[in-house]
């Protein structure tokens, strides 16, 4: 007898599972600070490329189907919500998938590159931050949820699980999607400060409603009188050294990026990783020295986020110039670059001198 009521008297103590949806999305959330840092797992097996992806997408395949899962199941209205022990079965199963996932992320060995463990690293992450908010939004009574959140959140999960099979399969192919990124946002980056310059109106229209505003309302701080809201004639000059290193980054970016297609080995892995590491400062360092040259301008800061552009150019052609990637460095554009960016980096010195001396 006893033996018998041993499995009821434990079904009876289950926590009610809108309380285990919510200890299911604590445990989901503590797992992200370990899987961000966490280092690749000491193995003496030879990695198998192929074997690796195809654990990661069947570990992706998984998570995205108990996803669907959760959601059939805690969206359903009207109630009843799953039994107790339903519930159980189903949490026991989101955490062996997300589990599952992270341990394939983290078979994947340094050597193979860092450029593409930060790529999986990445996809892992989206995966358990998905199923974390999935889970958080079904804590809530379906009756009580703001409508489609659930949907939407399953939506996270299931575009974070889809885009497993695109990640790059090799650390050159991982350097060059980085590559392709930080160019397209220099890129931006450049178009929208031209677009500005070319209508003279560094705010994009947003003057012309602080103008009718003040129509109404007489004079406010921030209307078009105020000369700190608009170039002057000095401002304009130094703005066309700054466009135009702001396009050499461009050409610095796309000459690396052409020097990976075609020349990058995928065996030379700490190389690709050096280059991709310095490109990737590129972008950060055109947006700061791009927000400076809005107005107000103050030319000394102007002139010190060129210097810092320049010196992450030119530290980011050398390594390039240094790798297995130009083979002869004499017939490459580097050093018609390297012209060019100190070309624009003296017109800005002269422009600005007089900041210095004040």
């Amino acid at each position: 007898m006893e033996g018998a009521g041993a499995p009821a008297a434990a079904i009876s103590t289950l926590t009610p599972p809108l309380e285990q949806l919510r200890l299911l999305a604590g445990e989901l959330r503590l797992l992200l600070p370990g899987v961000r840092v966490g280092e690749a797992r000491e193995t003496t097996k030879e990695f198998n490329r192929k074997t690796f992806w195809r654990r990661l997408n069947e570990a992706a395949v998984k998570v995205s189907r108990e996803a669907t899962t959760m959601t059939e199941v805690f969206s359903r209205l009207p109630l009843p919500l799953p039994s107790s022990q339903e519930t159980q079965r189903f949490c026991e199963q989101v955490r062996a998938a997300i589990k599952a996932i992270i341990a394939v992320y983290y078979s994947l060995p340094k050597d193979q590159g860092t450029t593409l463990r930060k790529l999986v690293r990445s996809a892992t992450v989206d995966i358990v931050d998905g199923m974390a908010q999935l889970v958080e939004v079904l804590c809530v009574p379906p009756a009580q949820r703001p409508e489609n959140n659930d949907l939407i959140s399953y939506n996270s999960v299931w575009v974070a699980c889809r885009q497993v099979p695109r990640i790059p399969r090799d650390n050159k192919a991982a350097a060059l999607l980085m590559l392709t990124k930080s160019v397209d946002l220099v890129k931006d980056a450049h178009e929208e400060v031209e677009q500005a310059v070319e209508e003279c109106d560094p705010y994009h229209g947003l003057l012309n409603d602080i103008e009718d505003n003040s129509d109404n309302h007489g004079d406010v701080w921030g209307c078009p009188n105020n000369q700190d809201l608009y170039w002057s004639e000095e401002d304009q000059e130094l703005m066309i050294p700054c466009l135009a290193l702001v396009r050499t980054s461009k050409a610095c970016l796309k000459e690396i990026q052409i020097s990976v297609a075609e020349n990058g080995k995928k065996d030379q892995v700490a190389q690709l990783d050096d280059i991709v590491d310095i490109s990737d400062e590129i972008s950060p360092s055109v947006d700061d020295l791009v927000l400076s040259i809005y107005p107000p301008m103050c030319h000394l800061t102007v002139r010190l986020n060129s210097a810092k552009l320049v010196s992450v150019l030119k530290k980011a052609l050398e390594i390039t110039k240094a790798s297995h990637v130009t083979p002869q460095p004499e017939d490459s554009l580097i050093p018609l670059l390297i012209n060019a960016i100190d070309h624009c980096m003296n017109r800005i010195k002269e422009l600005t001198q007089n900041e210095l001396e004040l």
